[in-house]
């Protein structure tokens, strides 16, 4: 995803454009994009073939925004040499910052709107907060493969992914692949959706705190996690159903973020309901 520079005094970082926007159109459940980088006319190094042969050169777009990302991950893999590629994808976006340079109002798109989760997604890239995010949202193996399970794949193809058979689970909801943002689509009724999350940082209590879409009650147990040591791991549930009357007809978002005295672990929420 592209966000747009600026100079002096203008608001910055802005949406552009021409910047893919969500929701997902193969996994709804899993938010899209999950983060904006810089992307427009950025200065670099630019290859020499084909013509012209230009050392360097100003351009716009994906291309230009994906190695910023490619930087931070490279960045963030050299200080910690063990975190999983899905440690490092979560310390991205939790850390990720949505509001803009000027007054800390909420990014906006090309328009001069807030640019919602499905333009901007967790929010703008931050390498420094990135190396410090206290605790991760983690992945094993077996996650991804009960997330091809709940897809529909059959035992021959998911056992090209793994070692030896596997078994996909009974009870397997795509709901509770431990990503870093939440999404529920098409809410009918009541949902949990259950997370873990892995401390990476010293020992300390986090503390949740909910700003609920529109039109949803969302409760979260526990609500204080307790870390004793790096690489503790614990489990929580988010519960939510649409409150009677509001005549949700899109997409809400909110957001949820787990915090102590140093760190603020966020993720957004998006929520649609069945009509």
């Amino acid at each position: 995803m592209v966000v747009l520079p600026a100079i002096h005094t203008v608001s910055a970082p802005v949406v552009a454009n021409f910047s893919s926007r969500g929701p997902n159109s193969i996994t709804p459940e899993i938010l899209k994009p999950d983060i904006v980088a810089p992307g427009v006319k950025i200065l670099a190094a630019y290859s020499e073939d084909p013509e012209p042969v230009l050392p360097y050169n100003i351009l716009s777009g994906t291309s230009v925004a994906c190695p910023h990302v490619a930087g931070v991950v490279g960045l963030l893999k050299s200080v910690h040499p063990d975190w999983s590629p899905s440690a490092i994808k979560s310390a991205i976006m939790t850390t990720a910052s949505t509001k803009e340079n000027q007054y800390g109002y909420p990014m906006s798109d090309e328009i001069g709107g807030w640019a919602e989760p499905f333009s901007r997604g967790a929010g703008e890239i931050n390498p420094n907060r990135a190396m410090n995010p206290g605790l991760v949202y983690n992945l094993t193996l077996n996650d991804y493969l009960d997330f091809l399970c709940t897809r529909g794949y059959d035992k021959s193809i998911i056992q090209k992914f793994s070692d030896q058979p596997y078994e996909c689970p009974e009870k397997n909801n795509i709901l509770d692949f431990n990503y870093p943002s939440i999404t529920v689509h098409q809410l009918n009724g009541t949902v949990t959706v259950t997370r873990r999350l892995t401390n990476v940082g010293p020992p300390g209590s986090y503390t949740a705190d909910v700003w609920s879409p529109m039109g949803i009650i969302v409760d979260v147990e526990p609500k204080t996690l307790a870390f004793g040591k790096k690489g503790e791991e614990h489990k929580f549930e988010l519960t939510m159903k649409a409150e009677d009357g509001f005549g949700i007809t899109d997409y809400v978002y909110g957001k949820l973020t787990w915090s102590n005295s140093n760190h603020y672990v966020k993720s957004p929420i998006v929520v649609s309901v069945l009509l």
